[in-house]
């Protein structure tokens, strides 16, 4: 390790630092693994099991907290593309329900420490019963690493902060590459690979500009008990990544709620007090995001609004904006979660947080 990736340099913390270092840390996520001339995807760990995933019946992306997220995100892309069946599953309950594998199903076991108690025994679990084992992971030599099949290794180097920023992003991309080598052969969506390969090119990170923004909305909602953060589609992993990191590291209570579920109870929240979070973003429920805006500011909800940039039809209802670049919908994602990330963050000093090493927290899970 360099000593400048050990320091933490300019910044008060190390997840400050963190997120900051993102478009490096999502760059080398991809480097060396994508070649923009022929829009090609090679993943060097995968390569040789290409074939042998191509024939598989199911995929299930096994992981807990954040990289469960990162699965989230990248389940919708992994269906449209390989026309799998995919299943996310948190690795805990995964081994309470002692779910049935196969031989023909590919279990993907996420986790940036590769060393995370409960996906290690899931792991093993499908092994046993002869599934494909992959591991994306962000330590060279870790156990999962050591005992899967094959595996991407997500470069995002090494991250101190206990609550995980860059290796989220990182995880999404790797797997978003994942989809679009799966989908190398199909000519019916080489127009969609295609799109997403030419915005991993113009990716703009212009969203650490809004730092200052961000710093002014937390004064707002710092000393509230509570928050709400609303999003469907494939902002909802957004969402549910928004929620756990101010739950990590301001002890506030936050949850994440899929917009299409707001009619069944969770609108009963909804007041002029509770703080609102909505990502409402150009894709294809932006629709149905409205819908759910214009159904929380009609209860004197004030929300604030991740939009794109220069989108003013959500902006009319909002108290707080924070605009994001557009790129296309299944890489918002990773522009829409760093103000969250941001947010969380200003919102624990604040607070007077310990940022780095939040309370009854491990960096890495290696116990149940």
């Amino acid at each position: 390790m360099e000593i400048q990736q050990i320091m933490k340099g300019n910044f008060s913390s190390f997840m400050q630092k963190e997120i900051f270092e993102q478009p490096e840390s999502v760059f080398n996520t991809m480097r060396g693994r994508i070649n923009f001339d022929n829009e090609t995807v090679v993943l060097g760990g995968i390569k040789d099991y290409l074939s042998e995933i191509r024939r598989c019946r199911r995929l299930l992306l096994i992981a807990c907290g954040t990289s469960y997220h990162s699965g989230i995100a990248t389940r919708q892309l992994l269906e449209e593309l390989t026309e799998l069946p995919v299943m996310v599953d948190l690795a805990s309950d995964f081994l309470d329900r002692n779910t049935p594998i196969f031989r023909d199903d590919v279990c993907f076991f996420i986790s940036q420490s590769g060393e995370t108690a409960d996906t290690l025994m899931a792991l093993r679990y499908c092994k046993q019963r002869g599934a494909l084992i992959v591991g994306i992971t962000n330590t060279v030599g870790s156990s999962i690493c050591r005992e899967s099949h094959c595996g991407v290794h997500i470069n995002a180097g090494p991250e101190i902060g206990v609550a995980s920023t860059k290796a989220y992003t990182s995880q999404m991309i790797s797997l978003v590459m994942f989809s679009l080598m799966m989908s190398e052969d199909r000519i019916s969506s080489q127009p969609r690979r295609s799109e997403i390969i030419q915005e991993f090119v113009n990716r703009g990170f212009m969203v650490l500009e809004l730092d200052d923004t961000i710093q002014e909305i937390s004064k707002a909602v710092f000393e509230k008990k509570s928050l709400l953060v609303l999003g469907r589609g494939y902002n909802f992993s957004t969402c549910l990544e928004g929620a756990l990191k101010i739950k990590e590291i301001t002890y506030m209570h936050s949850e994440g709620i899929m917009a299409g579920e707001l009619k069944h109870g969770p609108l009963a929240l909804v007041d002029e007090g509770m703080p609102i979070i909505m990502v409402c973003t150009r894709d294809n429920v932006f629709t149905k995001c409205m819908n759910a805006l214009q159904q929380v500011t009609a209860r004197e909800g004030r929300p604030i609004i991740i939009c794109n940039k220069g989108d003013k039809e959500p902006q009319k209802f909002a108290s707080h904006v924070l605009e994001v670049p557009k790129t296309v919908d299944c890489l918002q994602g990773i522009l829409t979660v760093i103000p969250m990330q941001l947010l969380s963050y200003h919102i624990a000093v604040l607070r007077g947080c310990n940022v780095d090493c939040p309370r009854n927290l491990a960096k890495s899970v290696t116990v149940e």
